[in-house]
């Protein structure tokens, strides 16, 4: 299964295989979709963990033998395309993608010319990135090589979108999960706005690249579009892929 990650009722693409799942359900009117705060669930930490509480319903709910995550109006597809919704991927496939390839991610992008670690000191509290950098020394040191190399890249996995067999995503959440419950036991948020309070999403974007670094896995990139955009806005978004060193998309 392939959940749909949604804050608002919306008209989803119908696809065999695809549920929308609403993330935050505990805070918020049923939508009348699946919930995040069903069985074993973190939903009320969704404005610090965003599309997380979805991520940590799926691994600790889900009996799928392939599961991944997209947004409500940001899928993968299969080509370059300006008429995604012609060429969104099904179920069927990625499970076809699944027998050659361990996961199914979007193409990597370029963070404007910084470093990740600049790229997140710019915008949030470098304390707290560092703090994560203190936790994975102590209860992942593994991964504490990965982290030092992938602060130190420009570019990154966006999105928090993935699609993978579940012992996979199972093995990435258990990790994942450790170190933000962590990181939240030694940070104090209280004082930030509102979009620095979803600190653990932020952190998990730059985590995820760290896991999948140190795991060195056999991954296939596919194009992911904003089915929202206008016609204008994905024909801007194809060149972009091809004037790539130019405007950020590793190919």
């Amino acid at each position: 299964m392939i959940y749909i990650v949604t804050h608002k009722k919306y008209n989803m693409q119908e696809l065999d295989g695809y549920s929308p799942i609403q993330v935050g359900a505990a805070l918020h009117d049923d939508l009348g979709y699946l919930k995040d705060s069903g069985g074993d669930n973190i939903s009320k930490k969704n404005p610090n963990y965003c599309e997380l509480t979805a991520l940590y319903y799926i691994w600790k709910n889900s009996t799928e033998e392939v599961v991944g995550m997209v947004h409500y109006r940001r899928y993968f597809c299969t080509q370059k395309t300006i008429h995604p919704k012609k060429h969104l991927l099904s179920y069927a496939n990625a499970v076809q993608l699944l027998q050659q390839y361990d996961i199914i991610l979007p193409y990597k992008m370029y963070r404007r010319g910084r470093t990740l670690r600049e790229d997140y000191a710019l915008a949030h509290n470098i304390r707290d990135y560092d703090v994560c950098r203190d936790v994975i020394g102590q209860i992942y040191p593994d991964y504490l090589r990965a982290f030092d190399e992938v602060s130190n890249q420009k570019t990154l996995y966006q999105y928090n979108m993935l699609i993978c067999k579940k012992t996979l995503f199972d093995s990435y959440c258990k990790w994942l999960f450790d170190i933000l419950f962590e990181v939240e036991r030694r940070v104090d948020i209280r004082k930030y706005d509102a979009y620095n309070q979803r600190i653990f999403g932020f952190l998990s974007e730059r985590l995820f690249n760290v896991w999948l670094y140190h795991e060195q896995l056999k991954i296939k990139k596919l194009e992911v579009y904003n089915i929202e955009d206008s016609t204008a806005q994905l024909l801007k978004a194809n060149i972009k892929n091809i004037i790539k060193p130019i405007v950020g998309v590793e190919r």
